[in-house]
C-alpha cells in the first residue's frame, strides 16, 4: 500500500475544512434544558483523519450533526468548507456514514448506491459511472446486482460508504460505522478505509468509542468529557502514514493510546 509523503499538522491547517468556534447546543427537553455541547473550539484541516471519542452521551454525534446541519447550535458558530453548515449541505460538500448502513432493502446495492445521485438528477450514464467507480474503490465490484439482505453486515457497510462516496464529497463524516462488527472484520474495514483515505485524500471525521481504532486510523483523536460535551484533549498521532495491523503492539502507538485512555479517565468519573 503506497500512501501519501508523512505530512506536518500546520500543512493540514492551511485550509481548513471544519472551523468552530464556542460552539454550543442545548436541546430543550420535557424534563428541562439538556446541554450536548459546550464551548467547543474546534479546527479541521483539509486531508485531516479526525476520531471522536468518549463515553456516551458527550456530543460526539452530536458535533457530526451540526457538521451536516442535521442539529443547529444554540451558542457559538461554525464553517464547513467556509460556509453555513446549511449552505455546505445544499452544496452537497459532505457524505454521512451512519452507524447502521441504513440500505434500502427493496434495492440492489447499485442502487443504493446510485441513490443520492438520482436525487441530484445525474445522467444515467454519470451515475452508472460513479456507482462503478466506487463500489470499486470498497470492494464490492461483482456485487452490484445483491440486495443488502445478500451481503455480511461487513459488506453492507462498505456499500455505505461507497454511496456517501458516490458524489465525491471532500468532507466524509462517519458516525461509528464499525460498532456492531466482530473484532476481525472491523479490523479489516479499519484497514481498507486508511487505504481510501490515502487513494482519495479526502478529510475524515470518525466518531468511535474505541481506542484502538480511534489511534490507529487518525491524525489526531479529540478526546471528548461527557454531557455537557467539551474537547478535553486534542492529541497528535506521530504514527507513520503507512500503518500495517501490527504497528499496534508498537511502544509508540501504545503511547498515543495511555495518553488517550488518560484523557478519558481525567475527564469522567463514574462517581460523578
Amino acid at each position: 500500500m503506497k500512501l501519501r509523503p508523512s505530512v506536518q499538522q500546520d500543512d493540514f491547517m492551511n485550509t481548513a475544512v471544519v472551523s468552530a468556534s464556542g460552539l454550543s447546543l442545548t436541546f430543550q427537553t420535557n424534563d428541562g434544558p439538556v446541554n450536548a455541547l459546550s464551548d467547543v473550539d474546534l479546527t479541521i484541516g483539509k486531508g485531516e483523519f479526525v476520531s471522536f471519542i468518549g463515553p456516551s452521551g458527550c456530543g460526539k454525534t452530536t458535533f457530526l450533526r451540526v457538521i451536516a446541519d442535521l442539529e443547529k447550535p444554540t451558542a457559538g458558530s461554525i464553517l464547513v468548507n467556509g460556509m453555513m453548515p446549511e449552505q455546505a449541505r445544499e452544496a452537497r460538500a459532505y457524505g454521512y456514514v451512519f452507524q447502521a448502513a441504513a440500505l434500502l432493502p427493496w434495492r440492489t446495492i447499485e442502487k443504493n448506491v446510485a441513490l443520492p445521485l438520482e436525487v441530484m438528477g445525474m445522467s444515467q450514464s454519470e451515475q452508472r459511472a460513479r456507482v462503478s467507480r466506487t463500489l470499486d474503490m470498497v470492494n464490492l465490484t461483482g456485487f452490484e446486482k445483491k440486495y443488502p439482505w445478500q451481503l455480511s453486515g461487513g459488506m453492507q457497510q462498505r456499500a455505505s460508504i461507497a454511496r456517501a462516496l458516490a458524489f465525491d464529497a471532500d468532507l466524509l463524516l462517519m458516525d461509528e460505522p464499525f460498532g456492531a462488527l466482530d473484532e476481525i472484520v472491523r479490523d479489516h474495514l479499519n484497514k481498507q478505509l486508511l487505504e481510501l483515505w490515502a487513494r482519495t485524500d479526502k478529510t475524515i471525521c470518525f466518531v468511535t468509542h474505541s481506542i484502538p481504532e480511534a489511534v490507529y486510523l487518525s491524525t489526531r483523536i479529540v478526546v471528548m468529557s461527557p454531557r455537557p460535551g467539551r474537547v478535553t484533549d486534542v492529541i497528535e498521532s506521530n504514527l507513520p502514514r503507512e500503518r500495517p495491523l501490527h504497528i499496534r503492539e508498537t511502544p509508540q502507538f501504545l503511547e498515543i493510546a495511555h495518553r488517550v485512555r488518560d484523557g478519558l479517565r481525567a475527564g469522567h468519573s463514574y462517581e460523578d
